[in-house]
């Protein structure tokens, strides 16, 4: 990217995060006059990004992930918008900003969208934001600190989550008893106890239920 105007669209859904975001991109040392359209629902950005011609497409769109949705457009969050961006502006850098520090959450954003730049809320301060954002435009890929760790720690510990014990974990949450798990699944009652054992580990409930199970796959946006 070399331009020294510079289109951003900035969703978020409060206002003061938005103003905060341009203060900081003011301080920039790249020499760019940055231009922001904000958006402060998925309504509102929706109607813009289809508003917007391609030939005016967007340099930047810093998205946060937690949104009040469209339904009407099938648009629930962050997540859909940014693919919406994607998909209208392929050459658009894509930065999603979240309070969210799920490492599940985390790993699904960078899997499904790939974007520019991801960034946990309480992890940046005003310069490392900075930095991120003359990173992400001088074409690097830039992830704050608990992405990384968080991401990284999934990572190691995806064995005990690997795809038989995420479909264990979907027929608990659909009700199914552990009693009928080995028809459900091809695996023995044995098999299937241990397995308990490992995601039990891995939520860090050695002594929980399958309820707790449950709870904690919800928390750590498995189900």
């Amino acid at each position: 990217m070399n331009k020294t105007d510079l289109h951003i669209l900035m969703i978020d859904d409060h206002p003061s995060m938005i103003e905060g975001y341009k203060s900081i991109l003011s301080f920039n040392d790249l020499g760019l006059r940055i231009t922001t359209t904000p958006a402060y629902n998925c309504e509102s950005a929706y109607n813009i990004i289809d508003s917007t011609p391609v030939f005016k497409a967007f340099d930047f769109a810093f998205v946060d992930l937690s949104l009040p949705p469209y339904l009407e457009k099938k648009i629930k969050g962050g997540e859909d918008l940014a693919l919406l961006i994607k998909n209208k502006f392929p050459d658009c850098k894509i930065v999603i900003l979240t309070s969210h520090a799920e490492a599940f959450i985390l790993d699904a954003i960078q899997k499904n969208i790939a974007p520019n730049g991801l960034l946990v809320k309480s992890d940046f301060t005003a310069d490392e934001f900075l930095l991120a954002f003359e990173k992400i435009y001088n074409n690097h890929f830039y992830t704050s600190r608990t992405v990384v760790e968080n991401i990284a720690e999934l990572h190691e510990k995806s064995a005990f989550l690997d795809e038989n014990n995420r479909k264990l974990i979907t027929l608990l949450a659909e009700g199914v008893k552990t009693k009928n798990l080995p028809q459900r699944m091809n695996l023995s009652i044995s098999a299937i106890d241990k397995r308990k054992a490992q995601i039990k580990y891995f939520f860090k409930i050695e002594k929980g239920s399958d309820e707790d199970i449950i709870r904690e796959a919800k928390k750590h946006g498995l189900i």
